[in-house]
């Protein structure tokens, strides 16, 4: 019974994920992942075959709507902070998981981007919080299907420095997310010089997508001209 429901869920999402496609083309598309723990210990034996099958999962639903992209990110609170667990521990498992999701990615042909988030003010305790880990993990694996999403506005809070910091792993950049801080609304709302960071992403010849995840801080008809001035 419990297999005829998931079945029956499958295919209402794909009859929905086939219409999103006949509606017209995406930016972007986001999907919501479970929120299922595969596990965090090293060794745990149902981890790797349930995360493939999860992540294999995600990848179908991409591939039928075209999108070319997916983006890593625990998202919203954290709500298992593993605090019995070591650091040593935790960055192990996220290197076999990123290391068997790499490969996948290389069969399916979808690109996949780790995002660091903010654990100051969204994400407290989450465990990917500077672009140095992310980046060194990324060439350690040296998959060109796996790539940083690099979110200035996270990384604003976490470390700042935003402009060496992308000069040092440009290499091991796929996608851009921006908006001000504090308080994730357009350029010019905070504290970040975004004319500053396009000058450099343009001095690198970055040919990657810059994304707007941004609140507006009034309406929408006043954070677009902010948005575009940046260009």
């Amino acid at each position: 019974r419990t297999r005829a429901r998931a079945a029956a869920h499958a295919g209402r999402n794909e009859e929905k994920i086939r219409a999103a496609k006949r509606f017209g083309d995406f930016l972007t598309l986001f999907f919501r992942s479970s929120r299922t723990d595969f596990g965090l210990r090293p060794g745990a034996e149902t981890r790797t075959p349930e995360l493939n099958r999860h992540i294999g999962a995600r990848m179908h639903e991409r591939l039928m709507v075209g999108v070319g992209r997916n983006e890593f990110d625990v998202g919203g609170i954290v709500v298992n902070h593993y605090d019995d667990l070591s650091d040593t521990v935790k960055l192990c498992s996220m290197y076999d998981m990123l290391l068997d999701c790499a490969k996948i990615a290389e069969q399916s042909g979808i690109q996949m981007n780790l995002e660091g988030l903010n654990i100051t003010t969204d994400h407290v305790g989450n465990f990917l919080k500077n672009t140095q880990m992310a980046a060194e993990i990324i060439r350690l694996i040296g998959s060109p299907k796996l790539r940083i999403l690099y979110d200035a506005y996270h990384m604003q809070l976490n470390e700042g420095k935003i402009c060496d910091t992308i000069r040092a792993y440009i290499d091991t950049i796929g996608h851009i997310h921006i908006a001000d801080a504090p308080g994730r609304h357009e350029p010019g709302t905070g504290e970040i010089c975004y004319k500053n960071v396009m000058n450099v992403l343009k001095e690198l010849h970055y040919t990657g997508i810059v994304g707007c995840e941004l609140f507006p801080k009034t309406d929408t008809k006043t954070a677009v001209p902010a948005i575009m001035e940046i260009f």
